[in-house]
């Protein structure tokens, strides 16, 4: 069984989910009218693909999907499951696939509609088109007609169809869909391919009087192509000699720099020796200046000293008056033999004697600070008053312990005094050395400045000189670089005009310079390139692109063309060939029909005659023409005869003489076409057949003849039978019976082999 299944979701009047499994050759679906049976015909033509709503009793996508019942709302989407084995199967000694370009074992086809009018299409779940399903199925002899799925009225419509709708039903039986479609599709792809060589041929049109010009413009071009390539030469030996001035000019320059520049750096280096030797000169100053502080200095730790001097004098006198009260103190003491009071007198003694000391150093100079020596004496002095004075009194009270704190005190100063005296003393032994070597420097530094004067004036004379040279030579080398700079400008414009070529010169010989023959080359120069100018200069080259571009725009048409050409011929080829291959097979399966067609009419009539007749019918038909003049595409109209080709069906009952299919009756009609029926489906058997009450006009004895040729039908392909026979339910292995009832939406109901046929007695 190659049909395995079909599962139906909101289709119409099945709201619920319902499965049919087909496991046997014949399956019949019985039910009352309006119970939705025929809905299970009509979902059959959903799935496979069928596009008129009106043979599925629709008006728009929508009135395919359950509208409501009782208990139930509508549904928002409606889809039909097709199920098909695809392993392989041993027919006719080969082991072949259902679906051949499909390897899987099972094969899905799903469609479902939704509200909106959207259209889904799958196989084996994934999303395809609608062309995607109609081509798979024609592998399989389901063709988009119908023949696979036969009602009472369809049964009819192939005898009272036109010869020539008929000639495409029986092609489509006969499994020619496929090629008509590859015929249809060479036949598009031959009318796109001669719109586009008409388009192409426009292009061509409109491309030629553009070509014509620039064709012009190319005479002009190789004019200026010959003064460009004399331009060219000419530039090459200009800029070559010129090169030549350039770089000579250069070296010269060059070389004439190395020995003033060497000189001027040397005297540079002289000139920096003497700046420092003269300022040092600075520095002289500088000692000059250091030797006054220096001689300052010294008389002011002389007249420190004489100050110092002056006040030993001072000290003397006071020593002196302090001595004749100490012998007069002496004599007291003595007087009264006081033991402590002489020994007083001793350190007083002592005490005048380290003063005396002291003065003495200052007259040596140790005190060079006149500021220290008046500080030193001044306090010596009041000291010494005061000593004299409390032992003036003591001896008067005889009490000598001031006198002993009084001669302490003196000692303390006179110590002051000597270090103050000993600085000044050699503060001015180094103020002599300083002085002596500062002077010394003087005396030395003025010797050396007037020799470095008289280099001075000669090094800068010299330089003077030197820098005159190299003025002139920078007036050379400025020339030098503007003639260069105008040099490389020039060969900026060359290979703007020319190219790069006119500024490869190394082909050129160029020695000597002379500047009148390198004048008449600039002028030639640009001779040529006001002649080149007129002819329009560089311009000309996108002149020559565009013209090689539109040129080759043109030759790449003319290849279309001729590949469109061969397009179109191995197209028509190929349309031939299908076309043949049609007629062969076509005249091949009517041959085949006509043998079943014949079999099946004498089982059901007892005898009789009936065949299938091929007609001819020409018409004619109003053909367009180019017509290619001078370049000049023109269309003409002409008018050509076609042949239409049909099917005719000729009957011959037995014991009547009626000949004509209008001369039948219903029930007769409804033989033969069920006859014709099922003589096309044994040709190319599709893998099942769907008949919608077909038997309903057959009486009993008809009913039975119809019966054993549906069991002879069924061993090629599986059968669904909608009926209301008894006769007809009794052959079918599994019954599935439809009803509806009060629910608002068909239910299915499946019945086995033995109890259909007791339902059927």
């Amino acid at each position: 069984m190659r049909l395995k299944s079909l599962h139906i979701i909101g289709y119409k009047s099945f709201a619920k989910k319902t499965d049919l499994v087909f496991n046997t050759p014949i399956t019949s679906i019985v039910g009352p009218n309006g119970s939705g049976k025929s809905n299970v015909v009509e979902a059959f033509r959903f799935v496979l693909g069928e596009q008129s709503l009106r043979s599925m009793r629709g008006k728009k996508g929508e009135d395919m999907i359950f509208n409501g019942g009782c208990d139930l709302s509508k549904s928002n989407r409606a889809s039909v499951k097709i199920v098909f084995d695809n392993r392989l199967l041993e027919e006719n000694g080969e082991f072949n696939r259902l679906f051949n370009t499909h390897t899987f074992d099972e094969v899905t086809i799903e469609r479902a509609v939704n509200r909106d009018g959207t259209n889904e299409y799958s196989i084996n779940g994934n999303s395809v088109r609608l062309r995607d399903i109609i081509e798979l199925l024609a592998e399989a002899n389901i063709g988009s007609s119908g023949h696979h799925i036969i009602s009472q009225g369809e049964a009819d419509r192939l005898l009272s169809s036109s010869n020539k709708d008929r000639k495409e039903m029986i092609e489509e039986a006969l499994g020619l869909k496929l090629y008509q479609y590859r015929k249809e599709e060479s036949q598009k792809r031959l009318v796109k391919t001669n719109e586009h060589m008409k388009e192409v041929e426009s292009l061509r049109r409109e491309l030629a009087p553009h070509i014509r010009f620039l064709k012009k413009q190319i005479e002009k071009i190789e004019k200026a192509r010959e003064i460009r390539n004399e331009l060219k030469n000419l530039y090459k030996e200009y800029f070559a000699y010129e090169k030549v001035f350039l770089d000579s000019e250069k070296n010269d320059i060059k070389e004439s720099c190395v020995d003033p520049e060497r000189e001027l750096s040397s005297l540079d280096s002289k000139l920096t020796e003497v700046k420092k030797i003269l300022a040092q000169n600075q520095t002289s100053t500088e000692f000059t200046n250091e030797l006054f502080t220096l001689e300052g200095e010294l008389k002011n730790i002389r007249f420190n000293k004489e100050t110092l001097s002056r006040e030993i004098g001072r000290f003397e006198g006071e020593i002196n008056y302090i001595n004749k009260n100490i012998d007069k103190r002496k004599l007291e003491l003595e007087n009264k033999e006081n033991v402590d009071i002489k020994v007083s007198f001793f350190e007083i003694k002592n005490l005048i004697n380290k003063i005396k000391t002291v003065l003495s150093d200052i007259k040596s100079g140790v005190y060079k600070d006149e500021s220290e020596i008046k500080e030193v004496s001044s306090d010596l002095i009041n000291d010494c008053e005061t000593y004299v004075k409390s032992k003036h009194n003591e001896s008067e009270s005889i009490d000598f312990e001031p006198d002993f704190i009084e001669i302490d005190r003196i000692k303390l100063l006179i110590t002051n005094i000597e270090d103050d005296i000993q600085a000044l003393n050699n503060k001015e032994i180094n103020v002599l050395d300083k002085y002596t070597d500062t002077k010394n420097k003087i005396e030395s530094f003025k010797n050396e400045n007037v020799e470095a004067e008289k280099d001075l004036l000669k090094i800068m004379s010299r330089q003077h000189e030197i820098q005159s040279e190299l003025d002139k030579l920078k007036v050379r080398e400025n020339f030098y670089t503007e003639r260069n700079q105008e040099y490389e400008n020039e060969m900026m414009e060359a290979t703007a005009l020319i190219g790069v070529e006119a500024i490869r010169f190394t082909d050129v010989e160029a020695h000597d310079f002379d500047k009148q023959k390198q004048y008449d080359r600039k002028h030639q120069v640009d001779k040529f390139k006001i002649r080149l100018e007129e002819l329009g200069g560089a311009g000309d080259e996108s002149v020559v692109k565009e013209y090689n571009d539109v040129n080759e725009r043109d030759e790449f048409l003319l290849k279309e063309m001729e590949d469109l050409t061969k397009s179109m011929q191995d197209l028509e080829q190929l349309i031939t060939e299908v076309v043949a291959q049609i007629n062969t097979l076509f005249d091949d399966g009517v041959k085949k029909i006509n043998l079943q067609f014949s079999t099946f009419f004498k089982q059901m009539f007892g005898g009789g005659e009936a065949r299938l007749v091929i007609t001819e019918e020409k018409k004619r038909k109003k053909r367009i023409t180019d017509i290619d003049d001078d370049e000049d595409m023109e269309e003409s109209e002409d008018e050509s005869e076609t042949k239409e080709y049909g099917i005719d069906v000729f009957v011959s009952l037995p014991h009547k003489k009626l000949k004509g299919l209008s001369m039948l009756s219903g029930g007769e009609r409804a033989l033969t076409s069920i006859a014709l029926l099922f003589a096309m489906s044994q040709v190319n058997p599709p893998p099942f057949i769907i008949l919608d009450e077909t038997d309903a006009a057959l009486d009993e004895a008809n009913s039975r003849r119809y019966g054993d040729m549906i069991e002879l039908l069924s061993k090629h392909s599986e059968l669904i039978l909608v009926t209301h026979n008894r006769e007809t339910m009794s052959r079918a292995g599994v019954l599935y019976g439809v009803t509806m009832g009060s629910v608002g939406y068909s239910q299915l109901l499946s019945i086995g082999f033995e109890e259909a046929s007791l339902n059927a007695k």
